[in-house]
């Protein structure tokens, strides 16, 4: 929505107090319609209250059981990102900081650091091959897919926190997983509820949202109060950041990251007594202003677990480790060439057409490098052409250098497609021509791909990526095993600790 259409909108179905306010004193001018936004009281309090009060028992199981595969998804990239070219970077900067407070570990490896910077370490190696959970959109009017990635920023700094379980004491599996969730659905719902303006030019959601799901998960498993909590929001709302101009580089993951460690931060001092705004997200110069422009209040008040965004509208697990605008089509491209026997030798050329927000993200048309393959739809159509598999060893430095795909990404044209526009960005529709030499014309179209809501992946599918993630990391089968296992029946565990130990050296 607009802003002017922001405005005319109440604050919704069961928030008779909250109501729509232009901002400035009686002694000042109003300011011009365009530059107006909706100012809702009580959204940080309501999240507060919200992330205090929410318990276990008021997670639908289906929630639940949706959950579990994603924390398997994310643990399985924290290991495969270990062997990452970021990775060794991201340690040699750690150690540098002589961290001798070895307090959790870094999935993957023999490596220890504090909290924070543990979550730092496992949020950038999660993200790393951009393999890991997106969220979908609702309104036919978003930007589906890239609003944001939600369990990178939740994951690790829970993963850290439950290995301080001699001090804090040791956190079961149902109050892992109820912090977990509350932490993806504030994250999910900001990002739905933020002014679409803010992605297209140009934040990351993951960054400038992810920060805040961090944030609420560690609150809740830590048991923070509700003063203590909305000033939590306030501090990490300073660490908000994150822009897609990084895509196809090591900062998009960094962005992922940070988001995850500065949740740590903003509890730990929130804790000590820090001081803060007390309504960061409604303020006048607050995050929904500042990073959008505007929002749209009914899709945050009263939304946060009603109904969860696990199980509407859902979250998607990649099967592909490239940028999820790619996944419909590759999804399709696959099942063409399948179904069709497609040679490379045979090819001329393909027509892919997409929604214009689809092609302003996927701006890697030349890629050179394994991170720009991700985000180019000119490879991943190329990829699947040359080799019929898109795995994390197609998009490396080497593979997507090879002559062969460097020849058939030129035959690729990637566009703007009509129809694919009016589908509508709650989509991802892309429409597939592989134009034969023979002159034949192979067609397919595509709104969503393998591992959406609308295809999932059962938990097996997902283990069995896990297992292909880890055989990547070279981590033991036998391990391997045990944490499947472990996450399938994690509402029983008395003790998580266990998760990161069956995952680090």
């Amino acid at each position: 929505m607009i802003r002017s259409e922001f405005l005319k909108k109440s604050a919704g179905p069961g928030a008779a107090s909250a109501s729509l306010l232009l901002p400035g004193a009686a002694s000042a001018p109003p300011r011009p319609l365009t530059a107006a936004f909706p100012l809702v009281q009580g959204l940080t309090a309501y999240t507060a209250d919200f992330v205090v009060k929410t318990r276990y028992p008021d997670l639908p199981s289906e929630v639940i059981e949706l959950g579990k595969k994603s924390i398997l998804d994310g643990i399985g990239l924290a290991l495969a990102g270990s062997r990452a070219e970021s990775a060794p970077l991201v340690h040699q900067y750690l150690d540098s900081l002589g961290c001798n407070r070895p307090d959790a570990a870094v999935l993957g490896t023999a490596k220890r650091y504090p909290v924070r910077f543990a979550a730092l370490a496992n949020g950038i190696a999660i993200h790393a091959d951009d393999f890991d959970d997106t969220q979908l959109a609702v309104e036919k009017d978003r930007v589906y897919g890239l609003l944001t990635h939600p369990t990178v920023s939740v994951l690790p700094p829970l993963l850290a926190d439950s290995e301080t379980a001699p001090v804090m004491g040791p956190i079961t599996g149902k109050d892992w997983m109820l912090a977990y969730h509350i932490g993806i659905e504030v994250e999910t719902k900001l990002a739905e509820a933020i002014s679409p303006r803010s992605y297209e030019d140009g934040f990351h959601t993951t960054g400038i949202c992810g920060v805040f799901g961090s944030t609420a998960a560690l609150a809740k498993v830590r048991g923070l109060t509700a003063e203590q909590f909305r000033r939590a929001m306030s501090i990490a709302a300073a660490h908000s950041a994150g822009l897609r101009e990084n895509f196809g580089t090591m900062t998009k993951p960094f962005t992922a990251g940070h988001a995850a460690q500065s949740g740590v931060m903003a509890v730990d001092l929130a804790q000590l007594g820090w001081t803060a705004a007390d309504a960061i997200l409604e303020a006048e110069r607050g995050f929904f202003h500042a990073y959008g422009g505007s929002y749209n209040p009914d899709a945050y008040m009263n939304k946060l677990g009603n109904p969860w965004t696990f199980s509407s509208p859902g979250v998607s697990i990649k099967p592909f480790p490239s940028g999820s605008l790619t996944h419909p089509g590759m999804t399709e491209m696959l099942e063409l060439i399948r179904a069709n026997d497609v040679r490379p030798e045979d090819v001329d050329t393909v027509d892919v057409g997409a929604n214009h927000n689809n092609v302003n993200a996927l701006m890697r048309h030349h890629p050179t490098t394994g991170l720009e393959g991700k985000f180019s739809m000119e490879y991943c159509m190329a990829v699947l052409l040359v080799h019929r598999r898109a795995g994390l060893a197609e998009f490396t430095n080497a593979a997507v250098n090879e002559p062969d795909l460097q020849a058939m990404l030129q035959r690729v044209n990637f566009h703007i497609d009509a129809e694919a526009e009016a589908a509508g960005y709650d989509k991802m529709t892309t429409i597939i021509r592989i134009h034969l030499k023979n002159g034949r014309v192979i067609r397919g179209r595509a709104d969503f791909g393998k591992g959406s809501p609308a295809n999932p992946m059962s938990y097996d599918e997902v283990a069995e990526k896990f297992r292909l993630c880890a055989e990547y990391a070279e981590w033991p089968q036998e391990k391997c095993s045990q944490i499947v296992e472990f996450v399938r029946s994690l509402e029983n565990a008395t003790n998580v600790l266990r998760l990161a130990a069956l995952a680090s050296a």
